[in-house]
């Protein structure tokens, strides 16, 4: 080609060229580098392959087609059946083309194990996840195929636990009532954090025993002092196309007291582990050298698997005999006694303040037991000063003073106690208090009327619930079906009836040991909202 020919066409390469620059700078930009990578990993090739049979190696490779990171392995892999000793797995925390597995422990013969990984196996760069990524083998000459599938929920509440473990035991010679406390199952699986259902898989075909626990220790085991459980009566067999649900209960463990400790000059704290009415639980105080009565009260620590004692003011004693009863249940402690600066005053304060609804009862908290009530130096006046009866009730337990009076719509009401008018446990009384308290109108307020169809049976608990499930109010049936709740608050409103089988006015929860389920609970599928001025009737079905 003549040297004039190349000349020119470089010379319009670079015009070209420089062009091009010349509209990149006049227009600017960001560069994007293309569409977003939204594909997970793929299995390229495993060693040994996925699926295989008679498998007695202790190392698992599993190559990936990009570089891949591992998150939350600990949490998210189910070994099905269990390990006593994990596997090691590796990289962990670095990028890799690879997984390897070494297992620690002796695998069984004629098993087949299942590797799910859950949400842990993501891209290196945008992390998404290989999602329920399972490695399958079989120390046997097949792979077991079989599976079971349910929903797991809460006997209570209406949100069930994620991450609950799903566990199936063979129902042979060696299972006992004890076996799910002491024993790894034969087969695990988990609704990790984003499901409510299960599905158990690769399963052998036979007679077995289902439970589900949420296992806060990871041990595949179930132990009552920090696991909720769910478990099914009657045995099962597989195959089965029967969807099993379970529902996640917290036992009430036996009572059991711990060794009373003294918190100031005046109180000891007595704590207890297991369930009680903490109203019931009896103590008793003496001195170890006279072995006379100590006078004491006993009253409630709000949320806390504890009581407090509230003892005479300057006990010259060294030490104390503290009995504590509850049912059956009988301790005696012998515990310290020293000076301490720290004593508790009166305090009180009201529950409601600026303004009350109709359904509340006006409420004082006091900070020491209360022991006397002067109602004529307690009085109740409208806006007008007229006076208005009221009654009043102490909750000696809770240390609650309660009033009880007609409210009136728009109306203004002021509470005046004079000195005097409450006196505590170490003679000590209020100074003058004053509470002032205003009324809406019943316009502000709505009614919910809720007709229950098709009840099984009685005494139930209808229960109205706010969203955080919060009881606002409830009503004890033993017959009515047509149940008014009036002046609710505007609100969006849970039902929930409870069949109250024992009849003690409360729910009751399950016992594994003794083969009871908790008192069925059931919900209204959907938010009811109450506005003002509404009234809501609401027919709520308890056979659907």
């Amino acid at each position: 080609m003549p040297k004039y020919i190349l000349k020119l066409t470089f010379l319009f390469f670079f015009i070209v060229s420089v062009s091009l620059l010349a509209t990149s700078c006049a227009k600017r930009g960001t560069i994007t580098g293309g569409p977003k990578d939204t594909i997970p990993p793929v299995l390229v090739s495993s060693s040994p392959r996925n699926m295989a049979t008679s498998f007695n190696g202790d190392v698992i490779r599993i190559d990936f087609d990009e570089y891949i990171k591992i998150k939350d392995v600990n949490k998210q892999l189910i070994i099905s059946p269990p390990m006593e000793t994990r596997p090691i797995i590796t990289p962990m925390g670095s990028a890799s083309k690879y997984i390897e597995i070494k297992i620690k422990d002796t695998l069984a013969p004629d098993t087949t194990y299942s590797f799910n990984f859950g949400q842990s196996i993501t891209d290196n760069n945008e992390g998404n996840p290989y999602s329920q990524f399972k490695f399958v083998f079989s120390t046997g000459t097949y792979i077991d195929s079989l599976m079971l599938n349910g929903r797991i929920k809460d006997a209570l509440s209406r949100e069930a636990d994620n991450f609950v473990t799903v566990m199936l035991y063979e129902d042979n010679e060696t299972y006992n009532d004890s076996t799910v406390f002491n024993k790894r199952p034969r087969y695990v699986t988990n609704t990790l954090d984003t499901m409510e259902y299960y599905s158990l898989q690769n399963l052998k075909a036979g007679r077995y025993r289902l439970f589900a626990v949420k296992d806060e220790n990871n041990n595949f085991k179930y132990d009552p002092k920090s696991d909720k459980i769910a478990f099914l009566k009657d045995p099962i067999t597989v195959p089965n196309d029967t969807i099993y649900q379970l529902e996640l209960f917290k036992e009430k463990l036996a009572f059991n007291t711990k060794r009373p400790k003294q918190e100031n000059s005046n109180r000891l704290i007595a704590g207890y582990e297991g369930y009680a009415k903490a109203e019931d639980i009896a103590v008793k105080v003496t001195n170890p050298v006279t072995n006379e009565a100590i006078e004491s009260i006993t009253t409630n620590i709000k949320d806390k698997d504890s009581v407090q004692v509230w003892l005479p003011r300057k006990l010259e004693v060294d030490s104390l005999n503290v009995n504590i009863a509850y049912k059956d249940s009988v301790k005696d402690y012998t515990i310290r006694f020293k000076e301490m600066k720290a004593a508790d005053s009166l305090s009180v304060t009201a529950e409601q303040k600026g303004g009350i609804h109709f359904r509340e009862k006006f409420t004082l908290n006091t900070t020491t037991p209360i022991v006397k009530i002067d109602s004529t130096k307690i009085s109740l006046i409208r806006k007008d000063s007229t006076n208005v009866p009221f009654s009043t009730k102490y909750d000696a337990f809770k240390q609650k003073v309660v009033f009880n009076f007609e409210k009136e719509e728009e109306q203004k009401y002021t509470f005046t106690l004079l000195p005097g008018a409450l006196e505590d446990f170490y003679e000590k009384q209020n100074d003058t208090l004053s509470y002032s308290l205003s009324t809406r109108s019943f316009n502000d307020y709505g009614n919910l009327r809720v007709q229950l169809e098709n009840v099984n049976r009685f005494p139930l608990i209808l229960q109205v619930l706010n969203t955080q499930e919060d009881i606002k109010a409830e009503y004890y049936s033993e017959g009515e079906t047509y149940i008014t709740f009036e002046s609710m608050l505007p609100d969006s409103y849970i039902l929930r009836v409870i069949y109250d089988d024992n009849g003690n006015g409360e729910w009751d929860t399950g016992d594994v040991l003794e083969k009871r389920q908790p008192e069925q609970v059931i919900y209204f599928p959907k938010p009811i909202d109450v506005r003002a001025l509404w009234d809501v009737e609401q027919p709520f079905n308890l056979g659907g």
